[in-house]
């Protein structure tokens, strides 16, 4: 059995994520903010806020072997309509939160021997997309962040990050609000679907665990082809 840390667990993607590694046997430390946790067998939940600079994870055991930050925003706007305050918000959010975190758990990582970090892009950062611009100023920094600590923290810890399309989470919820939205989003995929929370979660759960044990630095792009195929 081993045990995980996953920050931002209780909705979309990280629950997701929680229902599979827990499943799967293993012990799951998860946080929540605003969702209130559902009650799960080998889950254990803590209230802890990403953007409170003083919040402090509690009660990690001495050894961790991955984890996982999910928390993320969907803010697409006019490049001129972007407001500095709104940008570093989401930046503190998705950037901010991660390194502080990861900060406060990697002791209890590096103890594990070989432990794992996932992190979120979004496939618009390779591709452009109209009106990501500051979704995609965010998310670019994860993947530096993912491919630099990477290269720090190897061989001991693995890094990796998940680039996703949209998926059908709360967090996209304005996105897919009715069956035309949701169809022509779809229709923008390859494969003619939009993505399911567990899509993204199982290729998390294999770059948490050994069965990735030669993977890291690396941006996995998990988005129904759209990124790379033209049909």
């Amino acid at each position: 059995m081993k045990t995980f840390l996953i920050i931002g667990g209780s909705s979309g993607i990280g629950l997701a994520l929680v229902k599979i590694l827990s499943d799967a046997g293993n012990q799951v430390i998860a946080t929540y903010n605003q969702t209130a946790p559902p009650v799960l067998d080998n889950v254990q939940y803590q209230k802890y806020d990403v953007t409170d600079h003083e919040a402090q994870l509690q009660g990690l055991p001495d050894a961790l072997d991955g984890i996982a930050y999910c928390p993320g925003a969907i803010q697409l706007l006019p490049f001129k309509r972007i407001k500095t305050a709104q940008l570093m918000s989401d930046i503190d959010l998705q950037v901010g939160g991660a390194v502080r975190s990861i900060q406060q758990a990697l002791p209890k990582l590096l103890s594990s021997g070989a432990g794992s970090i996932v992190l979120f892009s979004t496939v618009a950062v390779q591709s452009g997309f109209n009106f990501h611009s500051q979704v995609s100023i965010s998310k670019g920094a994860i993947e530096g962040l993912t491919r630099s600590l990477a290269a720090e923290l190897a061989p001991t810890v693995r890094v990796n990050a998940i680039a996703p399309s949209i998926t059908n989470t709360p967090l996209a919820e304005r996105l897919l609000n009715s069956e035309e939205k949701i169809a022509a989003n779809a229709n923008r995929h390859p494969l003619k679907k939009i993505g399911d929370p567990k899509d993204i979660a199982q290729a998390a759960s294999f770059l948490l665990t050994q069965s990735s044990g030669w993977i890291t630095g690396q941006i996995l792009t998990v988005d129904g082809g759209i990124s790379t195929l033209k049909v």
